[in-house]
């Protein structure tokens, strides 16, 4: 399979190092807006071909899949550049801006039959799956309720402060502790009630989100972007409950008993660094001739994207470019 990166940034050198351990995917050509940037980082990675635009990328007959990681603003156009040229695309999260935006491009995936899956990389872990057994075994009983955070010190980094770069906490880290929370309860919300600390510019700082579930199961959420947090995850029934020590990569599952006792451990497989099952997940799909890859279905994406979009409205947060 022969791998593309369109955008460069910090995010891509971790696809790019991830990549680099999977033996049927070839390194094949990455594009910046600046050719110097695209031509270093691909020096760096040992990529076979860089290019100055993402025009030139997506007209490489040779190109297989692309890896779309650019800011969360520019996702769409990207994402779609790509479709509209028949490529298939790993486009990073948040997904697009907005649901509408998501929407238009999985209309464009069906129509062009190629790929379009989102690289939100806990969906596709094998921790994901372990999670679902322990929960399905009844280990914990009925599942009543969760909680699940993420926070990370940001505050010096421009694409997150930059409402016209879509910043703020929510569509950048509350995106895990949300799919958390959706891939545990598996059922529509009924209620939301979300608060959020919103910076000068307008963006969300951190925010608190708590999800009402059709069967009355509860999920209270928390990402802030100013400072670090514990990144927990914890499933509450009524036999005990189970810890995920980081929702955001998996490190270890602990299991207690009412008394919180601790009653068993388990530890995840070893990794390159997580980013590889998503794009073996991409191959598999492909190479089976599918549009969306089972383990992130584009309705689940939508769920995701409709759910953020009906909490940005709530706050009254519109990013600039979409008024």
């Amino acid at each position: 399979m022969k791998f593309a990166i369109l955008g460069p940034g910090k995010i891509a050198h971790s696809m790019a190092y991830a990549v680099t351990g999977l033996k049927d995917v070839e390194l094949y050509a990455v594009a910046s807006r600046s050719l110097e940037k695209a031509e270093e980082f691909a020096k760096q990675w040992k990529f076979e071909k860089a290019y100055g635009s993402y025009e030139e990328l997506v007209q490489d007959e040779e190109v297989e899949l692309i890896y779309v990681a650019t800011p969360h603003s520019h996702h769409y156009e990207h994402a779609k550049l790509c479709l509209q040229n028949g490529k298939n695309v790993l486009l990073e999260k948040a997904f697009t801006v907005n649901a509408a935006q998501a929407e238009e491009l999985i209309a464009l995936a069906k129509e062009k039959k190629v790929l379009l899956a989102e690289a939100i990389w806990t969906r596709y872990m094998p921790s994901r799956k372990m999670i679902d057994d322990l929960i399905d075994s009844g280990t914990i009983g009925r599942v009543t309720s969760l909680t699940a955070n993420l926070g990370y010190e940001l505050h010096d980094v421009e694409r997150m402060q930059n409402p016209l770069l879509a910043g703020g906490a929510l569509l950048d880290l509350g995106v895990y502790p949300i799919n958390f929370a959706r891939m545990v309860m598996k059922k529509e919300v009924k209620d939301v009630v979300s608060t959020a600390v919103m910076s000068p510019k307008g963006i969300d700082w951190m925010n608190s989100m708590t999800l009402i579930f059709e069967d009355d199961t509860m999920a209270v959420l928390h990402s802030n972007m100013l400072a670090g947090m514990n990144r927990l995850g914890a499933v509450y029934g009524d036999k005990g409950y189970i810890e995920v020590q980081n929702i955001n990569n998996c490190e270890e599952i602990r299991v207690y008993d009412l008394d919180h006792q601790l009653v068993a451990t388990h530890p995840v497989p070893e990794q390159i660094n997580g980013y590889e099952y998503e794009v073996l997940a991409c191959i598999k799909a492909i190479q089976e001739g599918k549009i969306e890859c089972e383990e992130m279905p584009h309705e689940e994406t939508l769920w995701v994207m409709r759910l953020m979009d009906r909490i940005r409205n709530d706050w009254g947060m519109i990013y600039p470019f979409e008024k």
